[in-house]
């Protein structure tokens, strides 16, 4: 699992930059709206909708966006997303895996491609980067510094609940767990009251790729941007190396 803490800090600190583009409000939005479809708008008996709806929050979408996308996925003209993914390689074999949620698989496919081609890299096969990841929950959890934990009696607590690694920051604290005891930890989290932020499956690299030339590294961040920046992409996984010059570019 090393790496893995560098992985979840640029994550939490992309996040909060793109939180800043009205785009991702589509994407949780959509999310919501397919989590009611699938499951129902109550969140307590629908656990998609259960995290729908706290990573709205943690995302600071307004209780009127949240309650309309219910309302949306409730009604008949929510309309109907395929859940998709793609994989391909970025310039210096950098690995892409990208999942989509899209009511248009032709529209979505061909700006994949389009943004790919631009970038020096190629969209690929299905199961042509899969294997390079481990599917893993990963759960994120914010800690108040005002109120100490007693670390090794939560690490027991939590792997008594199936948890496979925690990783212990100044303000936020890492689950992992293996995909198939996904539910068991979320229930855990929540048996203990934690202040949970997100909870997702994530696909994490097995090993990633370091580049030191500026110029393709530019060429990678920006076609991970535009990915991310898409409407019908809702994750974008890789196997960049995270380094700390690889962080300060990405929150330039």
């Amino acid at each position: 699992m090393a790496g893995h803490n560098k992985w979840s800090q640029i994550k939490r600190k992309k996040g909060a930059l793109d939180a800043k583009r009205s785009k991702i409000f589509t994407k949780l939005i959509k999310e919501i709206t397919v989590a009611v479809k699938e499951g129902g708008a109550d969140p307590d008996a629908n656990p998609r909708l259960r995290l729908a709806i706290q990573t709205s929050k943690a995302a600071n979408m307004p209780k009127d966006n949240i309650e309309r996308a219910i309302s949306k996925g409730e009604g008949s003209d929510a309309g109907e997303y395929s859940q998709v993914t793609y994989e391909g390689y970025g310039p210096s074999g950098v690995a892409v895996f990208v999942g989509c949620l899209t009511d248009n698989i032709n529209r979505t496919v061909q700006n994949l491609r389009t943004m790919f081609n631009k970038s020096g890299g190629s969209l690929g096969t299905s199961g042509s980067v899969e294997y390079l990841f481990d599917r893993k929950g990963v759960f994120t959890v914010r800690r108040n510094p005002e109120e100490p934990i007693d670390e090794d009696e939560l690490l027991l607590q939590l792997a008594d609940g199936g948890a496979e690694e925690v990783e212990f920051e100044e303000d936020y604290m890492t689950i992992y767990s293996v995909m198939e005891d996904f539910g068991t930890v979320q229930k855990k989290v929540e048996a203990l009251h934690l202040d949970l932020e997100s909870a997702e499956l994530q696909r994490l690299p097995q090993t990633t790729v370091r580049v030191d030339d500026p110029d393709t590294l530019r060429k990678i961040l920006h076609l991970i941007d535009a990915l991310e920046d898409d409407d019908d992409v809702q994750q974008v996984y890789h196997t960049l190396e995270l380094s700390d010059e690889v962080m300060a570019e990405l929150n330039q």
